[in-house]
């Protein structure tokens, strides 16, 4: 699977635990500063009056991770994004944390984010240059069913 977006993350001493494996929390981490890395390239910023979506409150619902092969010491690790789902107010991120010659997959999952109204903190429509935005992740299979 090549579509999505792939992201180099860095995996620092401090991520692991006692036995130097990648600690079981800091997965979740990974996969944050990798869908960071792809929004930022975008203009996403954390201060509204300077960024791209100014309506984004993007928010985790669900966070569901699947270990296969612990990962070992400190270095640089890849992430594949791909969104499984994009609907109106949601969508529903797919990842893999890879090795990072992407032959071992670590872990697998998706994470599910809603997009807040920032001002009712109550669910919003996903805007048009939002969802524009979204397409290029989304996968070859959920391009075809559309």
């Amino acid at each position: 699977m090549d579509d999505g977006h792939f992201a180099t993350v860095e995996v620092h001493f401090d991520d692991l635990d006692a036995m130097g494996v990648l600690h079981n929390s800091r997965y979740a981490l990974l996969v944050e500063r990798a869908t960071n890395t792809y929004w930022q390239r975008l203009g996403w910023s954390m201060d509204a009056a300077v960024s791209t979506f100014p309506e984004v409150l993007p928010v985790v619902r669900e966070f569901m991770i699947s270990f296969a092969v612990p990962v070992v010491g400190a270095g640089e690790r890849v992430v594949h994004l791909w969104l499984d789902r994009l609907g109106t107010t949601s969508v529903v991120y797919g990842f893999r944390v890879l090795s990072d010659d992407r032959s071992v997959v670590h872990a697998q999952g998706h994470r599910v984010v809603v997009n807040l109204d920032p001002a009712t903190l109550r669910p919003a429509p996903i805007s048009d240059t939002m969802r524009a935005s979204l397409v290029p992740l989304l996968r070859d299979t959920e391009v075809a069913a559309r």
